[in-house]
């Protein structure tokens, strides 16, 4: 966070890119930044935003053909930038592989000149075998002007029930950086059970407080469908044997809390019953398309 004095910096701006149907959007919105440009290639994606964020400018987009010059002097640029070109789950192609959108980021920030630069990605990126890759980008941020520092973040320990490390880059102009500070860990993270509790019960579910004890630890990783593979459930199959562990349904997303008549049932059986009732997780927040293309957006 960027303090001056005891205070918070009011009425910061940000552009984001590859913003997805809005998981960052709304952690950028709660530290007070206000979006100026949300860039998304998805249509569903940009649909969602728009139905719950009508203010904001939504581009539907390549971030190719994205231009940052409109934007000059914005408070943040921000991006969870694809994953794949560095995940332990693909390739590992780095610079090789087509949706590496480093470079365009980079571009965006020569373009927008922004205070601040924030890009999130898989931990992988951290890896030894990245390590040019990094070198890369750091020394082109410092021809721009910035201060870099990458650090790994687990989500878990800031309050998210969900096992979720994450690489993240923060650039500063020496001025900003001066007051910035990573935050520290808040400690142990409510349960799925405790965090979902009030929207499973949210239109009369009776067994609502039965599962939540039941979901009684944190989830793995989300992974949603990509453009190239996947579609709207919670990951792979070893992510969905443990959702199943904590009585949630990977296979698929739910439109909505379950309705009073869900059938119950808590024998120890359930978990290994494929017929069984589990119930599955409801996102607090409405989508354009019952099978939004961006699932991993709220991750």
């Amino acid at each position: 966070m960027i303090r001056e004095g005891i205070g918070v910096l009011p009425e910061l701006t940000c552009v984001e890119i590859c913003a997805g149907a809005g998981g960052q959007s709304l952690g950028l919105e709660q530290a007070g930044f206000s979006h100026v440009a949300a860039v998304e290639i998805d249509p569903h994606a940009c649909q969602t935003l728009r139905l719950n964020r009508p203010e904001w400018d939504v581009i539907q987009a390549d971030v190719h053909h994205f231009k940052g010059v409109d934007y000059r002097g914005v408070d943040l640029l921000a991006g969870g930038v694809p994953c794949p070109p560095f995940s332990i789950a693909g390739k590992q192609l780095g610079a090789d592989d087509e949706r590496d959108l480093f470079p365009q980021a980079l571009r965006l920030v020569e373009e927008c000149e922004p205070t601040a630069v924030m890009l999130e990605n898989v931990r992988g990126l951290s890896t030894a075998r990245f390590a040019r890759y990094r070198d890369q980008v750091v020394g082109r941020l410092r021809e721009l002007g910035y201060e870099t520092e990458w650090q790994v973040l687990n989500a878990s320990e800031f309050g998210v029930p969900q096992l979720r490390p994450r690489f993240i880059l923060v650039a500063m102009t020496a001025a900003a950086h001066e007051h910035f500070e990573w935050p520290k860990p808040v400690g142990t993270p409510p349960t799925v059970g405790e965090t979902l509790r009030d929207l499973m019960a949210a239109r009369g579910w009776p067994g609502a407080e039965a599962w939540a004890q039941k979901a009684s630890g944190i989830g793995p990783t989300l992974v949603g469908g990509s453009r190239k593979h996947g579609g709207p459930d919670l990951g792979p199959t070893r992510a969905r044997e443990a959702w199943l562990r904590l009585h949630v349904d990977g296979k698929a997303l739910a439109d909505a809390s379950p309705l009073p008549f869900f059938g119950i049932s808590w024998t120890a059986s359930v978990i290994a019953s494929a017929t069984a009732p589990i119930a599955r997780i409801a996102l607090p927040i409405s989508f354009s398309d019952p099978e939004p293309a961006c699932s991993d957006a709220f991750t």
